[in-house]
Parts: C-alpha cells; structure tokens; sequence
C-alpha cells in the first residue's frame, strides 16, 4: 500500500517557476501522498494551491489541493470524449497555454478509443474547475503519420499492429507548450535508434476548430536510451521524465534548453525516482517548485493491484508525490 500522508506542502516562495531551472540543485524532496486514485498518469497546476490529474484507468479528470490528500472535484469526460465509462481512452499526456489545458491519449493499439485530442478551460474559483470540452479530434496522429518528414518512423504500422509496450510501439505520453502557443508531443515509444521522440504540433487550437495539424519537424534526443514519460516546459527550459518503452528498467530526470541540436542534461534524481512509478510533473506557478506524481496502479495492496481494489477496499486507493524546491 502507498505510505500515508506525511506533511504539507509548503508553497511560500519568493522565485517564480519561469526562473526555476537556472540551476539544477535542489533541496531534500517532500513526499506527500494523495488518495482516491492510482494511475497518476498526467498533471497540470491550475493555480499555486489546486492541480488537474488524468487517471489512465477511467475518463475522468480529478482536482486536488496541494497538501490536502483527498479529492476536491472532477470532471467526468465520458459523454464529451463518446467513450464508455469503462472503456478509459487512456489520457497521458496534458499541456497548459494561458487558461486553456490540452489533453491527449496515448494514441496506442487501439485506434478507435484511445485516438483523442482536447482541451479543458480553466473556471476560477476555490476551488478551480474545468469547463467541459466542446469538441475532440481524433485525428492528430493520423495526420502526423502523413506529414512529410515523418513517414520514417512508421507510426502507422506501429499504432496498428504492436501492443503498447512492445519494442518500436505507438505510445503518445508526453504534452508541454512551446513559447510560441504550441505544443509537443512526446513519445514514450517508439525510441529510434536510442533517441526519445518529440514532435512539434503548430497549430492545436485551430485543430480543434476543425483545421487539419500542422507540424514541425521531428526532435530525437539522447535520454540514455529511454522514452519520454512526462514533459514540461518550466520558463526557457523543459523538464522530462525519461523511462523505458515498457516497465521494465529505470527512470531519470533530464534538463532541456528546447533547442533540437542541444543535448539534455541530466539532472541527480536518483534517490527522487528509485521508488516510484514517475510519469507527471507540473511546475507549482510563482514558486521554485516542481512536483512529480507516481503512476502506482501497480503498486500492490493487500495483495491486489491498486488499479484493481473494489469495494470497501477504494478507499486504499492512492498514489505518492515528490516535491522538488530548486536552490
């Protein structure tokens, strides 16, 4: 079972997020654990106090407090992404531009359901909320599979034939803005030739209007050989968690300037990552924090898989967090 809350969260910071990553040492990481769900597998701040996380295993969006353990509000997406309740289109991947929150699933095996593309509109308020998605595309990837420069990696091939986790898969799990209103996408499979894959997608509001996508040209980096497990642009720079296509091997945390010809630095987490399942990370606005969630619906509980407790067993439900403070 995941460790119980241990503490709050301090959020009193003078340094902003956007200079937070002008260098890499950090204070002791805090941990602090939240309950209801598992699968962590996607986060954003809506202000300095709340934060969005997507559950992977179901097709909601779930509000939490920082420092506060418990749900305050969610957001069921079923209905708006015409997805059954329990078939999850499995949401990885999300990225904040000004109010608005884009959202993307893993784009993997199965076409039909997990091909989704959307974005969520902050509400202010105590807490925050989100206003339901007028519209989804479902046709990003199969326009990138297109566009020119891309037909090498054969993602077509991949989404269609080759479980997730397989050597050389599709898997969509990471989503950060870019400077200019854009995003990119990073893949946590395929890794050609060792290096991660990110591609750059130009126009996502338009493609929610209904324009066909846009993109640049592709990005391969050296993560010592692993995928991209979340990405976040924090000020002038990116932070990524890296880990293998499947689940076996190790994760890190690397530094990235956003120049295609710059090589990633890796950043000492190690003691950070050994014992958690990393695949979001959010920078906490007007503080020189960033905070990392675990994906522990593997974690065991009693014997069952955390993702799998029903019943009286829910409440056992949670996952682990780490809060780095930069010096």
């Amino acid at each position: 079972m995941p460790p119980r809350p241990r503490s709050g969260i301090c959020l009193a910071s003078a340094v902003v997020a956007g200079a937070l990553l002008a260098g890499t040492a950090f204070a002791d990481p805090v941990a602090f654990d939240y309950r209801g769900i598992c699968d962590a597998s996607g986060a954003v701040a809506l202000d300095g106090d709340h934060f969005a996380v997507a559950d992977d295993e179901t097709n909601t969006l779930w509000i939490y407090r920082r420092g506060d353990p418990d749900i305050v509000d969610r957001l069921d997406l079923s209905e708006s992404l015409k997805a059954k309740p329990t078939k999850e289109v499995d949401l990885e991947g999300t990225a904040r531009v000004g109010d608005r929150i884009y959202w993307i699933a893993s784009h993997s095996k199965d076409k039909k359901k997990r091909r989704r593309f959307f974005a969520t509109d902050i509400v202010a308020g105590s807490p925050p909320t989100l206003q339901r998605p007028a519209k989804y595309s479902n046709d990003v990837v199969k326009e990138m599979i297109a566009a020119p420069g891309l037909a090498a990696y054969d993602l077509e091939d991949a989404a269609a034939r080759k479980d997730p986790e397989q050597e050389g898969a599709l898997n969509i799990e990471g989503l950060a803005a870019t400077p200019d209103g854009g995003l990119l996408i990073g893949f946590r499979n395929p890794i050609p030739q060792g290096k991660a894959l990110m591609v750059p997608l130009k126009n996502p509001n338009k493609v929610l209007k209904g324009e066909k996508a846009r993109f640049g040209a592709p990005v391969e980096l050296d993560l010592g050989g692993k995928g991209i497990r979340s990405l976040e642009r924090v000020g002038a720079d990116y932070l990524i968690v890296a880990g293998p296509y499947n689940d076996d091997g190790s994760f890190a945390l690397f530094r990235w300037s956003g120049a295609s010809d710059a090589t990633p630095q890796q950043i000492d987490a190690a003691t950070l990552l050994t014992d958690l399942h990393p695949e979001a990370l959010f920078a906490v606005p007007g503080t020189n924090q960033v905070q990392i969630l675990s994906d522990d619906g593997g974690v065991m509980v009693d014997g069952t898989e955390c993702k799998h407790l029903e019943g009286a067993n829910e409440a056992k439900k949670g996952f682990r967090s780490r809060v780095l403070t930069f010096n």
